[in-house]
């Protein structure tokens, strides 16, 4: 519908957009396509209100997920009879094609009345569906309640993504044996940019753990930058200027004549003069002081940031297999380009000095995806090392999928 808010869904989603800044976007009249690549790649066609399945740009065929945004405050009939002739139009035209309703700007009431119009919106379709033909009792349509002001517009994009991802069930496998051997209680695979989670293990998703994993990739994108590895980057050492006073001459006589005593003493300013560098040295009388020559001093290194102790966040940084190097789903492209290092970053929540309490856990897998987890604090002290280990194996098996989905994508182009 117009105005719904397709297009800040869009824009919040894949391209870094505030939700405050998308009350100055315009409405969208005509269609437009948007490429998003992550375990699979997406193509997103966002399209004006008022278009039909008869005015599309492309075959209904060609699309795999059509999602019906509609505003929650639209309780009126045309909206909701607009979506019941979609549905029914595209499960004629499409069996196969998963069929979405986004009760979009859920924000603009009260839980109470938001509640109650979701449930209204989603009786009044599946009457006017059933009213309409017993075939279509059955059509399996999935209703979300959205807003881009929280994170329920993250939870829904991302139930949809599932659907399309072939993968999804070894990705779910993954994660399943990653935390029954971290003593995990709940891991996301995560897309980094978007922060969809792109799979999770078993366990049910309680929406404040969600939020709370949500939120901490949020936080290492934003101020992530701010920090640089120190094994990635070139070693800041600076070069000793050469003294050409201390360089022997081109060339010696055969037979040296000898120097007087005051030589030693005159050569007191050289780098082996000093009393504590050359134990051949004369002694200095009273009158005279040592003069040792001060040599540069290697830079300080860049400075780490500090050790998360107590809900704080701290980012360390492994470099990579040598032969990962940094493309999209991490495996060496065809030229030789710069190793793929992964950061990893940790933070306590609600320490106690009994050692319980909940970690939160960030590892990079390839430069587009992410592993968060949720430790306990006991465990991640105890056992950090397993938890690394693991993550090493984790991140391999993931990429050898995102390697397969590439290479099947190659062979069906």
């Amino acid at each position: 519908m117009r105005r719904s808010g397709k297009t800040s869904i869009q824009q919040v989603l894949f391209d870094g957009l505030s939700p405050r800044e998308t009350l100055y976007l315009e409405t969208t009249t005509q269609s437009t396509r948007h490429l998003f690549d992550t375990v699979i790649p997406l193509e997103i066609w966002d399209y004006p209100g008022d278009v039909t399945l008869e005015t599309l740009d492309a075959p209904l065929a060609q699309f795999s997920t059509v999602i019906f945004v509609i505003d929650i405050q639209d309780l009126y009939q045309q909206p909701i009879q607009k979506l019941v002739d979609f549905v029914i139009t595209a499960y004629n035209e499409h069996p196969n094609l998963n069929l979405e309703v986004f009760v979009h700007k859920a924000d603009v009431l009260t839980d109470e009345y938001k509640i109650e119009n979701f449930r209204h919106i989603q009786a009044r379709v599946l009457s006017d569906l059933s009213y309409a033909g017993a075939e279509y009792e059955t059509i399996p349509i999935n209703f979300q309640l959205t807003s881009i002001y929280d994170h329920s517009l993250h939870d829904a994009f991302s139930r949809v993504l599932h659907k399309l991802i072939d993968s999804l069930p070894y990705l779910e496998d993954l994660l399943n044996v990653f935390c029954t051997n971290s003593q995990a209680n709940k891991a996301f695979l995560f897309d980094i940019s978007s922060r969809l989670y792109v799979a999770t293990d078993a366990s049910p998703v309680d929406p404040p753990v969600h939020n709370l994993c949500s939120d901490y990739l949020q936080t290492l994108n934003a101020f992530g930058p701010l920090y640089k590895s120190i094994s990635a980057s070139p070693p800041r050492m600076r070069t000793v200027p050469v003294d050409s006073s201390d360089s022997p001459p081109p060339s010696a006589p055969a037979s040296p004549e000898p120097h007087p005593p005051s030589t030693a003493a005159s050569n007191s300013n050289s780098r082996l003069a000093s009393p504590l560098a050359s134990p051949t040295a004369a002694p200095l009388s009273a009158h005279q002081s040592p003069q040792v020559t001060h040599q540069p001093l290697p830079s300080a290194s860049l400075p780490r940031p500090p050790h998360a102790s107590h809900s704080t966040t701290s980012s360390t940084a492994h470099p990579s297999d040598p032969n990962a190097q940094g493309n999209g789903n991490g495996h060496a492209p065809a030229g030789g380009s710069k190793p793929l290092f992964y950061p990893c970053a940790a933070a306590s929540l609600a320490p106690t000095a009994a050692g319980t309490g909940t970690t939160l856990t960030y590892h990079l897998i390839t430069p587009k995806l992410a592993l968060v987890a949720l430790i306990p604090t006991g465990v991640f002290q105890a056992r950090r090392g397993l938890v690394e280990y693991n993550v090493v194996f984790f991140r391999e098996g993931v990429q050898e999928i995102c390697e397969v989905e590439s290479d099947a994508r190659k062979v069906a182009a």
